[in-house]
């Protein structure tokens, strides 16, 4: 057996695996709750993650998220048992995820640095290219 259910592809068991870059380009709830539950996860495994919010995308990273598109769902999520974006978000603050917004998806969506959680780092995209470096990449 080979790959993912063998074992031996690698530190975390999937092959290619390893480190994980988040690029979240949209800016509708559903891809942001779904960015979350990747970046949790990976580091509940031990992955290293960096998550980089551009365009709408930024407001996944904002104190106030509810900028994102269709954030009523969250509601619906918690009604499901679902985990709610706002303890996905907590989750991925404490475990350390590398949180990057860009510089322009700020400005397209008249954000300023401050509206961000303290933890993001307000960047350009030569320093997401930089940290993705090596890393297995998911857009979404």
């Amino acid at each position: 057996m080979t790959g993912a259910l063998s074992g031996d592809a690698g530190h975390d068991g999937v092959t290619g695996g390893g480190d994980l870059a988040i690029l979240l380009l949209d800016g509708g709830y559903e891809r942001a709750h779904y960015a979350l539950v990747l970046a949790a996860s990976a580091l509940a495994l031990g992955r290293s993650v960096v998550l980089f919010a551009a365009g709408g995308g930024v407001h996944a990273l904002a104190r106030d998220w509810r900028g994102l598109r269709d954030s009523a769902q969250d509601a619906d999520m918690a009604a499901r048992g679902v985990a709610t974006f706002a303890t996905l978000r907590d989750a991925v603050v404490e475990l350390e995820c590398g949180l990057l917004a860009c510089e322009a998806g700020l400005r397209v969506c008249d954000l300023r640095h401050d509206a961000l959680l303290p933890s993001v780092r307000v960047v350009g995209v030569p320093t997401f290219l930089d940290a993705a470096r090596g890393r297995q990449v998911i857009t979404l």
